[in-house]
């Protein structure tokens, strides 16, 4: 298949509907063995692995679930990365300078690295790609070519379990208060280059949106954007709606229950 732009050829993958995409899963199906790449489906288990991570074939650090090669033939286009619409997840550590000061430094640090394993087994196991770890934020998106149409979904069940992986919910309270915001819109995705380095990254209104909203969400808040609420068609439980001051302009925004405590 040839495309008219790199541009599109960038939105083929980050959909998932690429032929060198469609090719990889018909030819590694029948490949041994798990775990595979969740888009192309390149084995890194043995005794497959090991023979095509020679290739290329190796985990990516933005998902380990998801191997480079995916997106590596791509790096050289002029236009290296296309708008596609996707889905954004910020959550933020409440209060942290407070806990800071209380804590101690190195207590401290200790509870932040605990805060970014926790996100990152969180958000890649609902499939996220990792963008960034600031200070006391996570930073996730959420693509077709790793979710399927339901982005918007999956971005809010991961800002669900990341809330009850720190504690939201339990009777004894959150080990970390940690509030969360999501926004799903057309962003530009792809590589963006640092001198002789790249980063796959995601920017645009809809990143800024969703780090806006992030940071009014209180502890055990989570906020998503109406568009997240029409493209993960969420329901009757989505109880308070709340307008919001974004730098400028207002949007509407919608209260996502925290997750409820065991029974």
């Amino acid at each position: 298949m040839r495309f008219a732009t790199p541009e599109d050829e960038w939105r083929a993958y980050l959909d998932g509907t690429h032929p060198s995409i469609v090719w990889g899963r018909r030819l590694f199906r029948h490949v041994p063995s798990a775990p595979r790449c969740m888009v192309c489906f390149a084995p890194f288990g043995a005794p497959g692995g090991p023979v095509f991570r020679s290739m290329g074939f190796v985990r990516w650090d933005k998902n380990p679930n998801v191997c480079l090669h995916c997106l590596r033939s791509l790096r050289n286009h002029d236009v290296m990365g296309a708008e596609v619409e996707i889905s954004f997840l910020f959550a933020d550590v409440r209060r942290s300078s407070d806990l800071a000061r209380s804590m101690g430094t190195m207590d401290f640090t200790r509870l932040m690295q605990r805060f970014y394993s926790t996100a990152n087994d969180v958000l890649i196991a609902n499939g996220a790609i990792l963008d960034k770890f600031v200070g006391d934020e996570v930073v996730g998106f959420f693509m077709p070519f790793m979710t399927g149409p339901d982005h918007a979904g999956a971005a809010v069940r991961a800002a669900r379990d990341l809330l009850a992986a720190v504690g939201h919910g339990d009777p004894e309270g959150p080990w970390l208060p940690l509030g969360a915001g999501v926004n799903t819109g057309i962003a530009f995705v792809g590589m963006v280059s640092r001198g002789s380095a790249s980063e796959f990254t995601a920017f645009g209104d809809p990143v800024n949106v969703a780090a806006h909203i992030a940071s009014l969400a209180s502890a055990g808040e989570i906020l998503v954007t109406d568009a997240v609420v029409e493209a993960a068609g969420l329901g009757p439980d989505v109880l308070e709606r709340r307008r919001v001051s974004l730098k400028g302009y207002e949007v509407d925004a919608v209260v996502v229950p925290a997750p409820a405590s065991p029974a």
